[in-house]
């Protein structure tokens, strides 16, 4: 039970602050970067490019889709299942309120749970892919597999603890609690940040095409 109170109390709190401090600092220090300002006419809308990147690539294109289309696919499975267990599962949800104030509808346990283990699994075949794969085997640094890691782990902590595999209980939920911290801390500081930066940087691209007049 210390345990489980440290995880739930003062880990907890360290945790959500290094996070939201982290995530604040590295927003404020790519928006402080700035550019230097174009004495160019505009050839197009940047605002329309900008919009439209973000939603073109948000997909995949033919040519790549047709190279790597499992690895397409199981990217976006398993970044739209950890959304849904992360954001829909109600337990969470009821976590966000109490911490946060706010709350929102979430979906049943049935729908959940399988989507937790479709998440899981494609994790799993992601991970086999970057070690079978030369070219990415040879790509991915330490960094690569601590976040892969750690994105796994809440996830089967949880999906364990939820289904009581885990004996005593307060021990399980302490574990995926701790899991879960883990990745908040060092969240901000490696490439997980794509979370937040990934629509900014496409809309950044875009909008800088879209002045010049070329596709982006």
């Amino acid at each position: 039970m210390d345990f489980f109170s440290w995880v739930r109390g003062p880990a907890f709190n360290l945790a959500v602050a290094i996070f939201v401090i982290g995530v604040v600092w590295r927003l404020v220090e790519i928006l402080m970067l700035g550019r230097a300002q174009s004495v160019s006419s505009p050839r197009g809308s940047a605002v329309a490019s900008g919009l439209r990147t973000v939603i073109t690539r948000s997909w995949p294109d033919p040519g790549t889709f047709k190279r790597a289309g499992l690895k397409s696919v199981g990217g976006y499975v398993f970044h739209i299942g950890f959304f849904v267990t992360l954001l829909l599962f109600v337990p969470h949800i009821e976590l966000f309120h109490a911490t946060f104030g706010i709350k929102w509808p979430g979906l049943s346990t049935a729908i959940v749970d399988p989507v937790a283990v479709v998440t899981l699994i494609t994790l799993v075949g992601v991970l086999v892919h970057r070690l079978v794969h030369p070219v990415v085997r040879f790509l991915s640094t330490f960094q690569d597999y601590l976040t892969w890691g750690l994105t796994f782990l809440p996830l089967l902590t949880g999906y364990l603890a939820f289904h009581h595999m885990i004996d005593p209980y307060p021990v399980a939920l302490g574990i995926h609690i701790l899991s879960v911290e883990l990745l908040m801390v060092v969240f901000p500081f490696t490439k997980l940040m794509h979370a937040f930066t990934l629509f900014l940087a496409r809309w950044y691209n875009g909008a800088i095409a879209g002045r010049r007049g070329v596709a982006s």
